[in-house]
């Protein structure tokens, strides 16, 4: 199975915070974006959006955390929780650096982005396609792309 990822481009993201809505949906059966395992945060001073969703992380800071091994990598790179080993004690949640863990306090569950086997409906619903799932290394490789092209953007700009 190829390693994917959700590639995220914020300069297409328009807000609209649908991707929030069908990912409860999808996971909690409410449409209650605090349930959500993807999150819109916009910035108002500048009017931009940054979108946060769990980067599966090779060296994953919340598997590291966890004291009873309740985070485990599946064959295709995604960091998957087991609910009957976890014990709700939320150091995962502490430990992400990207704030993709969540708690539900109704259920008193954590929970994170699992990419929905596969078929994440985030990316589905994302109009503005500011949303991809791609393979790891398509998204490097556009990532890399994207890097050159503001520094030639800037080198143009030097006298």
């Amino acid at each position: 199975m190829a390693n994917m990822m959700i590639l995220i481009d914020p300069n297409k993201c328009t807000g609209c915070r649908l991707c929030e809505l069908v990912c409860s949906v999808k996971n909690e059966g409410a449409s209650n974006p605090i349930k959500s395992r993807i999150q819109v945060v916009k910035w108002d001073e500048v009017g931009y959006y940054v979108v946060m969703v769990c980067q599966q992380c090779d060296d994953a800071a919340c598997m590291a955390a966890c004291p009873v091994d309740a985070l485990w990598r599946d064959e295709g790179g995604v960091v998957r929780l087991d609910k009957q080993r976890c014990i709700g004690c939320r150091l995962c949640v502490q430990a992400c650096p990207f704030g993709a863990m969540g708690y539900n306090q109704d259920t008193g569950e954590v929970f994170k982005c699992e990419q929905c086997d596969g078929e994440p409906e985030c990316v589905k619903f994302c109009e503005p396609q500011a949303l991809q799932y791609v393979e790891a290394s398509e998204a490097n490789l556009r990532r890399r792309r994207n890097a050159a092209q503001r520094v030639a953007d800037i080198l143009k700009n030097v006298p």
